[in-house]
């Protein structure tokens, strides 16, 4: 079935609330109208989250995770890198693992979400369930689904969520995911109403699971499979809760954002003028988004003279509000890679020893060796209200304030994370973070095959031959 058979005779209960002007804008959604530059940078995000999932799809959390999963469920869909399949919405669910798997991927700067963990494994999934789905359809489903996530997190205050302790990119994902499966399965506004409806009352996370918990790298693919159940049923006629992002009672709004006075404009403001595509921040390293900036700072003071640790008296750094309850918490030994990750003090403290911020340095073995711990317990983290007071220009900083033991400090801010809005990776970056970490892990020819079918995607007559090329599987990123 498509869209045609769901519920409202086509069109959103309420076409001009934010709810039905979203799904009606779906419905609408044209890539050749989308401007160009937009598409080539919906190419390059795409390509990047398949730079993640080659690089996440050995990885020993995401390999048990596939061992519990498929043991429950089979069928006929491609697990990147694994040379393995099983059922569309277990492919959804792991793939989407695999993309947040060691915290290389997308993240929005303004409404954190890893776009490409849930739009991609929905779109990869769909197309090979469905068949006959070209390479310039996936494409308009990446748009649809890169729109919709971060607009609904911007209702949300966006990062206000992970300062409550909600992983906001799993709150915000199931809207992502069910916008791009609907796009693949055409629905029409009253689906699309359906499915965000279905997506929204799935939606959940919490931000506890950064400590030590394998499911942090999971959320994400939790939130790619509902949405892509959610566009499923409603293509199939089953009803979603209509108008679910102005309901007073029981709506997503409302609810999620209690006390909190959610805008619910924000879901729908300036669709098809200003694009969240071009938003979209992609990371230099394997950290999370709130650490970029940080690590920024101690790569430019390590420029000016060498940061040993029995040479530091102490490092500060001043972090927004977000950033700071997600990664300025004490690191214990023993530390977890996903912790390493999201710590403010391991990520400086091994940047500063190495240079370096990437795959080898959250590799367990180098986590527990002796000399990061050394300057670790000299990391301070401060909240800076001032950042908060400055909006979307302010949340970016970051400051940070080395003291040495001879009495002498040098002192940095970085007025935006590399990589964000200020200051955001080239596409040709993109391409050459692709080839860099992909050439870990699989041969040259496979690599430059999958970065021409992507970057040539809308020439692809059946996307399925993009997800071939992904299929077989890859090398370990860490041996």
């Amino acid at each position: 079935m498509d869209g045609s058979t769901s519920a409202g005779a086509g069109q959103a209960t309420d076409p001009a609330g934010p709810t039905g002007r979203l799904a009606t804008w779906l419905a609408g959604l044209d890539l050749g109208a989308v401007p160009d530059r937009v598409v080539d940078r919906a190419k390059h995000v795409t390509l990047d989250g398949i730079t993640c999932a080659l690089v996440g799809a050995q990885l020993p959390w995401s390999q048990r995770a596939v061992d519990i999963v498929t043991a429950l469920e089979s069928g006929s869909a491609t697990l990147i890198g694994c040379g393995m399949q099983t059922s569309p919405t277990a492919a959804a669910l792991l793939n989407g693992t695999f993309i947040q798997g060691f915290e290389l991927d997308d993240f929005h700067p303004l409404a954190p979400l890893h776009s490409a963990s849930v739009v991609l494994p929905v779109l990869f999934a769909c197309a090979e369930h469905r068949g006959g789905i070209s390479g310039a359809e996936l494409l308009r489903g990446a748009v649809a689904g890169y729109e919709v996530g971060p607009r609904v997190g911007l209702a949300l205050h966006g990062a206000q969520m992970l300062s409550r302790g909600w992983h906001s990119g799993a709150v915000f994902g199931t809207h992502a995911a069910a916008a791009a499966a609907g796009a693949l399965l055409r629905l029409d506004a009253a689906g699309f109403e359906d499915a965000l409806g279905l997506a929204a009352t799935q939606s959940g996370g919490l931000m506890a699971a950064q400590y030590e918990a394998m499911s942090k790298r999971m959320h994400h693919g939790f939130a790619a499979r509902a949405g892509l159940n959610a566009a499923f049923l409603a293509a199939g006629g089953y009803t979603g809760i209509k108008r679910v992002y102005e309901r007073d009672y029981g709506g997503f709004l409302s609810t999620f954002g209690e006390g909190h006075d959610p805008d619910a404009s924000q879901v729908a403001d300036a669709l098809g003028e200003r694009w969240e595509t071009e938003r979209i921040a992609i990371k230099p390293y394997a950290a999370m988004g709130g650490l970029i900036g940080p690590i920024d700072a101690m790569l430019a003071l390590r420029e000016r003279r060498p940061v040993r640790a029995e040479a530091v008296e102490r490092i500060e750094v001043w972090l927004n509000h977000a950033s700071y309850h997600h990664g300025g918490w004490q690191a214990q030994r023993p530390l977890t890679e996903i912790g390493a990750q999201m710590n403010l003090a391991y990520a400086v403290s091994v940047a500063a020893i190495d240079g370096a911020a990437l795959v080898a340095q959250f590799a367990g073995s180098r986590i527990a060796q002796d000399d990061v711990w050394a300057l670790v317990p000299k990391v301070e983290a401060h909240h800076e209200p001032d950042y908060d007071q400055r909006g979307p220009d302010g949340r970016g900083r970051s400051r940070m304030r080395i003291a040495f033991t001879d009495g002498t400090v040098e002192e940095i801010e970085i007025n935006g994370p590399r990589g964000g809005l200020r200051r955001p990776l080239s596409n040709a970056e993109i391409v050459e973070k692709y080839r860099a970490l992909a050439g870990l892990v699989v041969d040259a020819e496979r690599r430059d095959a999958i970065e021409a079918a992507v970057l040539g995607i809308e020439t692809l007559a059946d996307a399925r031959d993009l997800v071939a090329l992904l299929a077989s599987p890859v090398g370990s990123a860490l041996t």
